[in-house]
């Protein structure tokens, strides 16, 4: 393991090669359940579980829900302490279907890093995800039933932030009991719930894995998610938020999401994943089909999504990234050291949307906020969505944190 410094007083840990080193041999195998078998699901019937947050649920922005449900699910059992819980925040467009709960289901979005010795081993720890407000995955959002209609909100439900969505968890995890979370995780959106819950309620958590997430969203990241809004909204099916949840304005989010797409991978990635190359055989075809690899991975992206998620969904989750500023109403580093939680913090060299510069930023910040830090910085040519689909290296690293934390 090679360890470079960029700052004198943060620490850096470089995995190379996509390795993580195991020093210690007493650790137990890292053994996940194994290469997806091509049944990725987001919602699961039988094990989801519904939970009323309140009668009427005041939000950031002074408008209130009435009688607002988060659907989730768990693995694992909370211990007689109640201080093994671990919470896991999903990111923009996941769910609360994390893992499978036994081999007839479909596959998790995080399947492989639960398991025997991995980062979130049901034996070991009482594991929560939830679909957040304003989600399509069966938490309240755009398409649920207004009470006042009953017919879906649309466009008049009512704009939320990272804010709100962290409320309604943690009402949600002391339903469920428990009286100390041993950790709250996410990625990308995720992360930024992690960092909020943990300055939010300092002495209800342990530890706080923010992944690919900073303290704020860029002006190119909000300048992204713009033009991702603008191309939903002006595809007509949009009807002003009101459409067909049968027949949703899929152009609009197909090319939101290809954007999204293309903000998930700096330069270098792009050049190395992707270069110059055609897709298929033949010449160069003098027209406006797909030719490169690049178009035809984008295309394929953008359906595939667009066959999964609610336009008005992706309104509402990007408008509340854009909002998320820890910083925003007083200085940075007075809004985290009322962390006391310990903070592994993790980067990707490739990562377009939430780069480097960012995310070092945020390191510094936590370090001169006296926070207990670590951060580490892993190569992949897979840019933002790593955490998704590298399992193999934030595995191991989530696990040790999360054991070793007191």
């Amino acid at each position: 393991m090679l360890t470079r410094t960029f700052d004198a007083d943060v620490r850096v840990f470089f995995c190379p090669q996509f390795r993580y080193p195991v020093t210690d041999s007493q650790r137990p195998a890292y053994t996940p359940r194994g290469a997806r078998r091509g049944r990725l699901t987001f919602y699961d019937e039988v094990h989801s579980k519904v939970y009323t947050v309140a009668e009427r649920f005041p939000l950031q922005s002074g408008a209130v829900l009435e009688r607002p449900q988060l659907v989730y699910e768990t693995w694992g059992t909370l211990n007689a302490a109640r201080d093994n819980a671990v919470l896991i925040c999903h990111a923009f467009t996941g769910s609360s279907h994390a893992a499978s709960h036994h081999p007839d289901d479909g596959e998790g979005w995080w399947e492989t890093m639960f398991g025997p010795g991995c980062a979130f081993d049901p034996d070991r720890w009482f594991i929560i995800c939830a679909n957040v407000l304003g989600g399509c995955y069966g938490s309240t959002g755009p398409v649920s039933p207004d009470p006042q209609t009953g017919r879906p909100y649309g466009a008049k439900f009512p704009v939320l932030t990272i804010g709100d969505m962290v409320e309604a968890q943690h009402r949600l995890v002391r339903h469920l009991g428990v009286e100390r979370l041993r950790g709250v995780i996410g990625g990308s959106m995720g992360g930024m719930q992690a960092l909020l819950y943990s300055a939010r309620y300092p002495d209800f958590v342990s530890a706080c894995l923010p992944i690919a997430a900073a303290d704020r969203l860029s002006p190119d990241g909000i300048a992204y998610h713009a033009v991702g809004r603008k191309a939903i909204m002006t595809d007509p099916g949009w009807n002003e938020g009101n459409y067909d949840p049968l027949d949703p304005p899929r152009t609009g989010l197909t090319i939101a999401r290809q954007l999204a797409h293309i903000t998930y991978l700096n330069h270098e990635a792009m050049e190395r994943k992707f270069e110059r190359h055609r897709a298929g055989e033949g010449g160069v075809g003098y027209g406006w089909a797909p030719e490169f690899e690049v178009e035809r991975y984008l295309d394929h992206q953008g359906e595939i999504f667009a066959d999964r998620f609610d336009p008005n969904s992706y309104l509402y989750l990007s408008r509340a990234m854009d909002y998320f500023d820890l910083g925003e109403t007083e200085p940075l580093e007075e809004v985290l050291a009322r962390i006391r939680a310990r903070l592994l913090v993790v980067s990707y060299l490739t990562d377009g949307f939430f780069p480097l510069d960012d995310m070092r930023r945020l390191v510094r910040a936590l370090k001169r906020a006296g926070v207990d830090t670590t951060s580490v910085e892993l190569p992949s040519p897979n840019g933002h969505d790593t955490f998704l689909t590298d399992t193999d290296v934030i595995g191991p690293l989530v696990r040790d944190f999360l054991r070793n934390t007191p």
